[in-house]
C-alpha cells in the first residue's frame, strides 16, 4: 500500500478482512473500493428515483407513455 499511511489498528483490521476472503490485501482493497462506488451509484440513482415518482406530472407522462398497470387492476364499484 504505498503512498497510503494508516494507524497499525486500521490496518491490523483490514488485514483480517483480506485474510478471511483469502485475498492478498491490495485485491481485497480494490474490492472493496469498487463496492463503495456502487452503493455510491446505487445511492444516486435513488435519489433520482424518488425525485422523479415524487413529480405527478412526471408520474402522469410515464402513464400517458407506457400505461398505468394500477388502473388495469383498480377494483370496482359493485
Amino acid at each position: 500500500m504505498a503512498g497510503i499511511e494508516i494507524d497499525d489498528t486500521t490496518k491490523a483490521t483490514l488485514q483480517a478482512l483480506a485474510d478471511e476472503a483469502g485475498l492478498p490485501l491490495e485485491t481485497y482493497l480494490a474490492l472493496v473500493a469498487e463496492e463503495k462506488q456502487r452503493e455510491r451509484a446505487l445511492a444516486a440513482g435513488a435519489e433520482a428515483f424518488r425525485r422523479v415518482t415524487g413529480d405527478p406530472a412526471t408520474v402522469a407522462a410515464f402513464d400517458a407513455e407506457f400505461g398505468n398497470p394500477m388502473a388495469k387492476h383498480a377494483p370496482r364499484a359493485a
